[in-house]
Parts: structure tokens; sequence; C-alpha cells
């Protein structure tokens, strides 16, 4: 599964007056999408301890699945 498809599937429960309209969903969670990617680049830096390369590689993964370009782990 995808972030974006967990994500649009949230927002369709939801309670968004436009929810109706074509295109409501992903137009809501495309701004969700980028905040999340913003937050979690923000925590990617640090020094190169073992403790913040693994912060690092985490945050890349995290960043791969709010992009699409990776799956969620089952």
């Amino acid at each position: 599964m995808k972030f974006s498809e967990l994500l649009i599937a949230a927002i369709q429960r939801s309670e968004i007056p436009l929810r109706f309209e074509p295109g409501a969903e992903e137009s809501v969670a495309g701004p969700v999408t980028e905040m999340l990617q913003a937050w979690i680049a923000a925590h990617a830096g640090g020094s190169e301890s073992a403790f913040d390369a693994g912060r690092r590689a985490l945050a890349a993964q995290l960043l791969a699945e709010l992009d699409g370009s990776e799956d969620l782990p089952e």
C-alpha cells in the first residue's frame, strides 16, 4: 500500500464538504503530504554519529513512502 492511498482513504472517511467534488481528496492530500515531507526533512540532519545515521536512513525511507516511490511496510 502507498502512503497516498492511506491518506486519501482517511480523507474519504472525513466530513469534508467538498469530498464529492472530483479530485477533492487529491487536492487535500497534496498540501498535507508536502507538510509531512518538510517536517521529516527538517529532522534528517545531524552529526555523523551512528544514531544520526539511523535517523537519516529512517527519514529517507519515510520520504520515499510519502512520494510514492516505496510501499509502506507490511
